[in-house]
């Protein structure tokens, strides 16, 4: 019997005492353990002080770090082939978090036009408001993203696959012009993955993942994370600390989790979505499909050079909203709803969803038309889903010819 169990000390001090002491356990778990504990205890005042400074490893508060999210962080350094990361309540929290650890007032960023729709609000409604201006530039355009670097520009933003229109970027050359002129890179990483792709062993200074995606890969998690060199990831965790997106043990659990089976799901997501791009491009209503893997692609040999499959995202243009629409509305097996990245395929029209956000100029400019749906392709039988998308593209067909009537 412990001192703290004697039987002379009351209930309440027992009752605490027994249900905060952790079990000693010998053998190594074979995952990672779910640590739900907020504060952790040091030997000593002083051990406590080092840990909260830094100056000793440790953990001491969970807004700092908690080792459930810690590890999850390094896992995917790891498998990025960066030296450090750091975990996220969510993707935008690791964008913001990326951006701002680099940024500061009057500093200019350069981004692609084809961008997340929350990423763009970020940079003209939230940033701006610390007097840091964007510029949106076609990434695709090499020449037009260097002459957008000006003398007060800190940072090119990136997204390795644009979000909605499956553009690619240049990576090794973007990255190349922009280091020449002394200007960081970050990369949206999300719509690859680092299964596909990964722009830190290209010479990006920064890559987010929103974790919420093909990582978590099941749509009940969320969670981002950013990666990079010890000394960049240190101020971004600075950053975290002070602003508290800190993710929760139980999320870094499920992406862990998430992660051990992304490289079998990925090369299915990619199959899948390659065969229902291709039976897209045989639809006499349908006006351009994209997807890397398809060699009508305009950048299908930088994917091949780029990408270590086609992914599980493309984009189909209907012509109108009206036949995008009714596209979606006959599906049967797709649920409403707004993300990527699920084991269930998932299509929304980004001009109404996600990309809500940019306005007619916006959307054009991003090469967003109209009629475009985004296709996260899911784990569903193929065959399945090709007789879904049967029935989308007779609704589609039946809407566009009601508006040429």
């Amino acid at each position: 019997m412990s001192d703290d169990d004697r039987p002379s000390a009351g209930f309440g001090t027992r009752a605490l005492r027994a249900a905060t002491r952790p079990p000693r356990v010998d053998q190594r778990p074979d995952v990672v353990p779910i640590y739900q504990s907020v504060t952790y205890s040091a030997a000593d005042a002083a051990e406590l002080g080092d840990i909260l400074s830094d100056r000793q490893p440790g953990y001491a508060y969970a807004r700092l770090d908690n080792p459930t999210a810690a590890a999850l962080a390094g896992a995917l350094a790891e498998v990025e082939g960066a030296p450090a990361g750091y975990a996220f309540a969510s993707g935008m929290a690791a964008i913001h978090a990326a951006l701002m650890s680099l940024l500061s007032a009057g500093d200019h960023v350069v981004a692609t036009s084809a961008i997340y729709g929350g990423t763009y609000n970020l940079l003209t409604r939230v940033l701006t408001r610390a007097g840091i201006t964007t510029t949106f530039v076609d990434a695709t355009d090499l020449e037009r993203v260097e002459a957008a670097i000006g003398p007060s520009t800190r940072v090119v933003h990136l997204e390795t696959i644009s979000n909605p229109t499956i553009a690619l970027a240049n990576l090794p050359q973007l990255i190349a012009r922009a280091h020449r002129r002394g200007v960081a890179v970050v990369v949206d990483n999300t719509f690859a993955s680092p299964f596909l792709c990964r722009p830190y062993e290209l010479g990006a200074d920064l890559v987010v993942e929103s974790c919420t995606k093909w990582i978590g890969g099941h749509s009940d998690v969320l969670g981002g994370v950013v990666v990079g060199s010890a000394e960049r990831i240190a101020g971004v965790r600075a950053l975290q600390i002070d602003t508290g997106a800190t993710l929760e043990p139980f999320s870094a659990f499920l992406i862990l989790r998430g992660l051990e089976t992304l490289h079998v799901r990925m090369l299915r997501h990619s199959e899948s979505a390659l065969a229902l791009a291709r039976l897209l491009e045989r639809a006499d209503v349908v006006r351009a499909v994209y997807h890397p893997d398809l060699p009508s692609h305009p950048q299908h040999d930088l994917a091949r050079r780029l990408l270590a499959a086609g992914g599980g995202m493309l984009a189909v243009d209907l012509g109108d909203r009206a036949a995008a629409q009714a596209f979606i509305d006959a599906l049967q097996l797709p649920p409403r709803t707004a993300s990527l990245g699920s084991a269930r395929t998932i299509c929304v029209h980004p001009p109404s969803t996600t990309h809500r956000q940019l306005d007619d100029a916006a959307l054009a400019e991003a090469g967003i038309p109209a009629g475009l749906v985004r296709v996260s392709v899911g784990l569903e039988d193929v065959a399945d889903l090709a007789a879904d998308f049967e029935l989308g593209l007779a609704a589609a067909r039946a809407a566009s010819a009601v508006a040429s009537a």
